[in-house]
């Protein structure tokens, strides 16, 4: 079971943006690959902080976790770090860290100074899922073809014709920084920026590939399975880590954002988790008492009319309705019974409910101001 991000990283969850920041740049460094060299544990200690850090560190994430959890992410509540190594972590956050940090605890170097982009990462994308009852109250996965940039097979993503066609930027030797020193009147002050002939890449291409012209990406199309959890509402947004279009040079994937659209059901309406059906019946079934089918989420099931039962009284199906996300509470069917008047009688019939209005049986007590059931008849048929 995934621990929650919040334990992961040890805030609380009305920590502050810049606190999140912190905790997840102590944990990091705390569980790097290059000061826990070979110990498989500690690299995957330092995956989990950084998908809790991407998810705690975006507005909506953060708040679609706060409010459903794991399942409320999508790709079965996961992150967008499982299957990533080290570089493309840091190609995302690295720059939280800052140069001190990297130059002094993890050799420099070793990655790039962990500084370097890596490209540019794609844009997210947004799409629209319609989901039936059924595949709300029980959860679905669903397959789409989402047509957005994919990694160019040709080059592989790199954006070179070949190997030879991409050569350590000449202006920031590979580091992807340059240094300028100022002289002023306190003395030599040294600033560190972005290289400008690369972008902070190291790298420059100086034979494009044909078939993305450079780009490393090209546009097509995937197919993608959506998981999507038990429960969920119309309006809600889940997101697919790293499903979005494809960045260029290598640069991480952007996002897939899918928002839920409910259909409309022939017969059932939700009301938070209940759903309410209404149910319309005879005045001589509810005078009998009766028993009558009545469709559900997942079918239809029978339900019992006592005699006497009254317009506006409501029957409870438990269990019939939505389940909670992420939890183990589920709304129930209300079934609104509604006792339906004849619009139009024959004289026999008439005759006959005359007859019955002066019966004590046939004499409700309706509250003050409202007409009985016979007086209406009464009026609408002279």
């Amino acid at each position: 079971m995934k621990r929650d991000y919040y334990e992961v990283l040890g805030v609380s969850k009305s920590a502050s943006a810049e606190d999140i920041k912190k905790a997840y740049r102590k944990v990091a460094m705390q569980h790097h690959p290059d000061r826990n060299p070979g110990d498989k544990e500690a690299e995957e200690k330092f995956k989990e902080a950084a998908e809790a850090y991407e998810v705690l560190s975006d507005v909506n994430k953060k708040s679609q976790y706060d409010r459903f959890g794991h399942a409320g992410l999508g790709n079965n509540g996961r992150g967008g770090f499982g299957s990533m190594n080290t570089e493309d972590i840091f190609s995302q956050f690295g720059d939280i860290f800052g140069d001190d940090i990297f130059g002094s605890f993890f050799g420099g170097s070793s990655r790039g100074g962990g500084r370097r982009n890596h490209g540019v990462r794609g844009s997210n994308l947004r799409v629209k899922i319609k989901l039936n009852y059924e595949e709300i109250a029980n959860g679905v996965t669903k397959t789409i073809k989402v047509k957005k940039y994919v990694p160019c097979s040709t080059c592989h993503g790199t954006g070179a014709k070949d190997k030879g066609g991409v050569q350590t930027c000449s202006t920031c030797g590979g580091s992807g920084q340059v240094r300028k020193v100022t002289n002023t009147f306190l003395g030599q002050m040294q600033t560190v920026t972005t290289c400008p002939a690369c972008n902070g890449e190291g790298t420059t291409i100086t034979s494009k590939c044909p078939a993305c012209r450079g780009e490393g990406r090209v546009y097509g199309e995937e197919t993608v399975n959506i998981d999507i959890p038990a429960g969920v509402q119309e309006g809600m947004q889940l997101s697919l880590s790293g499903k979005g279009n494809a960045g260029e040079r290598g640069g991480a994937h952007g996002d897939l954002i899918v928002l839920v659209e409910e259909e409309t059901h022939p017969h059932l309406q939700r009301d938070g988790l209940n759903v309410v059906f209404d149910l319309h019946i005879s005045f001589i079934d509810v005078v009998f008492g009766t028993q009558v089918e009545v469709p559900t989420i997942d079918g239809k099931a029978k339900i019992k009319i006592p005699q006497g039962t009254q317009s506006g009284k409501i029957f409870r199906l438990k269990g019939k309705g939505f389940p909670a996300i992420n939890s183990y509470t589920k709304g129930d069917q209300l079934i609104h019974v509604n006792v339906w008047t004849p619009q139009h009688v024959s004289p026999e019939e008439k005759s006959i409910l005359e007859k019955l209005q002066d019966s004590p049986n046939f004499k409700p007590h309706p509250p003050k101001g409202e007409k009985s059931f016979f007086d209406k008849v009464k009026e609408m048929f002279g």
